[in-house]
């Protein structure tokens, strides 16, 4: 599968097969919360929600080429990431884009 972040392919063929997207919600755990509070004193980076969001933007992005894959594509173009919070302490990681099945 081939990941674009451009609306459309130039000079090349393809079918369009529909809107395919992936997400994933995810909890802070208390060990994170503890260096995050940790960290607030000191400043810096927050490496446990850094690591969290990685993860999570990497399930949402497996989830929608899972999507595509049943459509039958073999790219999706327009990829577009969104996040969000659900409730105190989640986030969700939505990602979203168009399947397209290329000539090769």
């Amino acid at each position: 599968m081939k990941f674009y972040n451009i609306e459309y392919l130039p000079q090349m063929r393809y079918e369009v097969l529909g809107l395919v997207k992936g997400n994933v919600v995810r909890s802070k755990h208390i060990g994170r919360d503890i260096m995050a509070a940790l960290k607030n004193i000191v400043g810096g980076e927050l490496v446990g929600y850094t690591e969290m969001l990685s993860e999570a933007r990497d399930i949402a992005t497996q989830r929608m080429a899972a999507e595509a894959q049943a459509l039958g594509a073999n790219a999706i173009i327009g990829i577009k990431y969104t996040t969000s919070s659900i409730s105190q302490g989640t986030t969700e990681v939505l990602v979203y884009g168009t399947a397209v099945k290329m000539d090769i």
